[in-house]
């Protein structure tokens, strides 16, 4: 029994039981002497006795509440302004304290890694119950690890609240640890905390300015390596701007026939008539607000007074204040239907000449089709040469109106495209490549992709590795200097922009680091956050997160 309900410093004098689930272990210290906490004077001269109620780690399933037999010893020392004293074991728990170091340490594990309400809910289950203020309590007074000097480290900015608050988090690229969490991003903030550090030598960022300056103020000799994936990000958004300012003209262009016909459904079934009236009256209300937009930024006002009178999105009203036209929809990749298994059926029995829609609901039925007969006259209504015998009125079919009419087919939205746009040829599939091959008619459009297209090479070409630093080099101030002379206001606004951050633009291609490991570092973040209810503070947000990594 001694050695299973081992005690530091103590030896058990007795085992008890203390109720239905617990138990009640008596001991006293080992030593017959104690040293006086004030003078240090050693004495064997026991004054008096008393018991202490303190809390142990369970054993098999029991709670375990230890009686401890304190001893009060005299202090000999003249000079000492003690008379008696209490022997203590630090060993086994604080003064003053009711529960062991051990116990305390295996609750505050737990709520390190469940949060203090869920780990007190667990905890008496456990034989070790305890309260959430406890545990709090355990959390913020629990040592902060050291850990080695970074020199290469990652900054990213995270949500407190999405929209509102934001602060800065840095992470050790080459242990994958995070080093500490910023109250804010700004640029005062991120240098003080770099010239804590001053053996930093690479800096993996964003394009954020404010992250920028406070490198250049708090680490001055560190390399500044941009992040690929934001780079890569911010030449879509470059496309994806230009697109929703010449959609509608890109509109007009005439379709490109793919090269290997797919059968797959491209377009979305017909919808209810109370939908198609509620999506109509939506986008006059878009319209009207393009219209809002477009005449208050003709009047001279700036977009974030738009954006404050209005209401609407910063990037709505960029949008609309410089587009051609209302910037409609385009062509949306549709949704997975139940009819979709069961089309080959379909068009089969319509090439033989079958029309009649419950004919066929019956045999989908017969091959596990769930839905209703009127899915099966909607999409027969599109498709049927005649019109139907029970049918009161004729009128064409809506094929045959597409056929007759010689606007152009739709076009994928600018979101979309800019995706298919700067992705490699070989890459496409049949019908993206048609898309693709009919925005390409148009001269602006061809000359944004090919700069596109290349600046995205340049940035993957640290992937490959197959060309040299200086090649990447040489080719970014190729690729910079005839974006700058492209004649189309937002490449070289963006190639402007690159290159007020060309030192770090270039050292992306050419350097193995990236921000990437502070993104995975954020997710583990936003988990500890959510599973608080976003209700924590930054000071036990930022332990929980330092500790449980």
């Amino acid at each position: 029994m001694t050695l299973f309900c081992h005690l530091p410093g103590c030896r058990i004098l007795q085992v008890s039981r203390d109720g239905a689930s617990a138990l009640r272990l008596g001991a006293e210290a080992k030593r017959d002497h104690a040293r006086c906490p004030a003078c240090r004077t050693v004495s064997r001269s026991a004054h008096s006795r008393y018991h202490r109620q303190a809390a142990d780690l369970p054993t098999s399933g029991q709670v375990v509440r230890l009686t401890l037999t304190i001893r009060r010893f005299y202090c000999h020392e003249p000079a000492c302004a003690r008379r008696t004293f209490a022997e203590r074991l630090p060993r086994l728990l604080d003064r003053y304290a009711q529960r062991t170091h051990r116990l305390a340490d295996a609750q505050v594990r737990t709520a390190l890694a469940l949060g203090a309400t869920p780990a007190a809910r667990l905890l008496p289950h456990l034989a070790m119950p305890t309260s959430a203020t406890t545990l709090l309590r355990g959390i913020r007074g629990w040592p902060l690890p050291t850990r080695s000097k970074p020199t290469i480290v990652g900054v990213d900015d995270w949500a407190l609240r999405k929209g509102r608050t934001y602060g800065t988090i840095l992470v050790d690229l080459e242990r994958h640890r995070p080093i500490d969490l910023l109250p804010d991003r700004s640029a005062a903030t991120l240098a003080a905390r770099l010239r804590r550090d001053p053996q930093i030598q690479v800096v993996a960022r964003d394009r954020a300015t404010e992250y920028a300056r406070g490198t250049d103020m708090g680490a001055p000799d560190a390399v500044q390596v941009a992040d690929r994936w934001h780079l890569l990000l911010n030449t879509r958004q470059m496309v994806d701007r230009w697109l929703a300012r010449v959609h509608p003209r890109l509109k007009r262009l005439p379709a490109v026939a793919p090269s290997s016909p797919s059968t797959q459904r491209v377009m979305a079934f017909p919808r209810a008539p109370s939908e198609m009236l509620a999506r109509a009256a939506a986008r006059r209300r878009w319209e009207a607000a393009y219209d809002d937009v477009r005449h208050r930024h003709a009047e001279g006002q700036s977009l974030r007074r738009i954006n404050r009178e209005t209401g609407l999105a910063r990037a709505t009203v960029r949008k609309y204040a410089f587009a051609e036209s209302f910037p409609r929809n385009g062509m949306r990749e549709p949704k997975p239907s139940m009819l979709d298994p069961y089309l080959g059926h379909l068009h089969a029995r319509l090439d033989e000449g079958c029309e009649n829609a419950t004919r066929l609901w019956r045999e989908l039925q017969d091959l596990g089709f769930g839905g209703t007969a009127k899915q099966v006259h909607r999409w027969m209504s599109e498709r049927r040469a005649g019109s139907a015998g029970a049918t009161i009125r004729s009128s064409p079919s809506l094929a045959d109106l597409r056929v007759a009419s010689p606007t152009p087919p739709p076009l994928a939205s600018s979101k979309q495209l800019s995706w298919h746009l700067l992705r490699e040829p070989g890459d496409l599939d049949p019908e993206a490549a048609a898309v693709v091959a009919r925005v390409l008619q148009d001269t602006e459009a061809a000359k944004v992709v090919d700069l596109g297209r290349r600046f995205c090479r340049i940035v993957r070409s640290r992937c490959g590795r197959q060309s040299s630093e200086r090649s990447d080099v040489t080719a970014f101030d190729e690729w910079l200097c005839e974006a700058r002379t492209c004649g189309v206001r937002i490449v070289e606004n963006f190639a402007a922009n690159i290159g007020q951050d060309g030192a770090a633009v270039r050292a992306a291609p050419t350097l193995l680091w990236s921000s990437g490991q502070a993104e995975g570092q954020i997710t583990r973040l936003k988990l500890l956050k959510r599973a608080m209810y976003g209700r924590a503070s930054l000071d036990l947000l930022r332990r929980r997160f330092l500790l449980a990594a």
